[in-house]
């Protein structure tokens, strides 16, 4: 642990402790404390109560650990909850999401939305999230003022959608937020084309380059259902992950949303390339898409992270 000796500005007393390391120990009786937004101690509590400490606050019957991370998700889309159940993806999506995304978004909608889930997600112990949402930078003013963690994702596809007319309005915009935030202590920003099957390959190698040039991330719906990757063999002769790998966009810099149909080629190619795999289990059992074989991936050397979707 870092030097202790100068006061810390808070020492929490939770009954329960979860530190990073060492992995799956639960400690009790523990005290963290914190000096200037960092953990500088984390020790018994009779240790703890030594300390100068600007503030103690005792946390009894409470748990105490890192915070949760939620991979993806479109976060204003919380004020649509409940609409249009028991339906599969592109039906969900063409006959109910998008005609009330086209009536309804607009900046407002946007901001209030993602105020609600960002304060959904904080009482649930999330700390950090990414977002995939229109209006992207009204998205990244409500992290800023929030005190969340969150990786903003500009949407991209090949057609108009709220807040951008066209697939290079978005790109421009998303270049001017990257740029206007990258030294930001708690923002990511990101580009995110929507899917394999809403965004060409000239669009695709458009943010490939800008996302080299500017070192960002790709945050990008992928094999998200069986249907999405037959309609690829049929229509490009390949899947989709193998057309992303061809076009050159796999990568860690890459983050492969759902994943729910995997091939043995597929495993190899999202492990060779080190691409990161998101898993949404609710969002997949709610479509009826699939389920993304984690036990597979982990054996096999992927990294697999865990999002809420919209």
């Amino acid at each position: 642990m870092p030097n202790t000796a100068t006061a810390l500005d808070l020492l929490l007393l939770p009954t329960w402790l979860v530190p990073v390391e060492p992995a799956g120990v639960v400690l009790k009786e523990h005290a963290l404390g914190i000096r200037d937004g960092r953990i500088v101690f984390i020790g018994p509590r009779a240790a703890a109560l030594k300390l100068e400490a600007s503030e103690i606050r005792e946390l009894p019957d409470m748990l105490l650990c890192p915070g949760l991370i939620n991979a993806h998700g479109h976060a204003a889309m919380t004020l649509f909850r409940g609409l249009a159940d028991d339906l599969p993806l592109m039906s969900w999506l063409e006959n109910h999401i998008w005609p009330a995304e086209a009536k309804w978004v607009d900046e407002a909608f946007v901001r209030d939305g993602t105020d609600l889930a960002i304060a959904e997600q904080i009482k649930g112990g999330i700390t950090c999230f990414s977002d995939m949402y229109f209006f992207p930078k009204i998205a990244s003013e409500r992290v800023h003022n929030s005190g969340i963690r969150g990786q903003i994702a500009i949407p991209i596809l090949d057609f108009p959608i709220p807040g951008a007319s066209t697939a290079d309005d978005a790109i421009r915009q998303g270049v001017e937020l990257f740029n206007d935030l990258k030294h930001h202590e708690r923002i990511k920003v990101t580009f995110g084309p929507h899917a394999p099957y809403t965004v060409g390959d000239q669009n695709l190698e458009k943010i490939r380059v800008i996302a080299e040039e500017l070192d960002a991330s790709i945050h990008m719906h992928v094999h998200e259902t069986a249907f999405e990757v037959q309609q690829s063999v049929e229509q490009c002769g390949e899947r989709p992950l193998a057309r992303l790998g061809r076009l050159g966009l796999l990568g860690p810099r890459f983050q492969a949303v759902h994943m729910t149909q995997i091939s043995d080629e597929d495993l190899v190619l999202l492990v060779e390339s080190n691409t990161n795999v998101i898993h949404c289990p609710e969002s997949n059992l709610k479509l009826a898409s699939g389920f993304c074989p984690v036990e597979r991936l982990w054996q096999g050397g992927g990294n697999v992270a865990v999002g809420t979707d919209g």
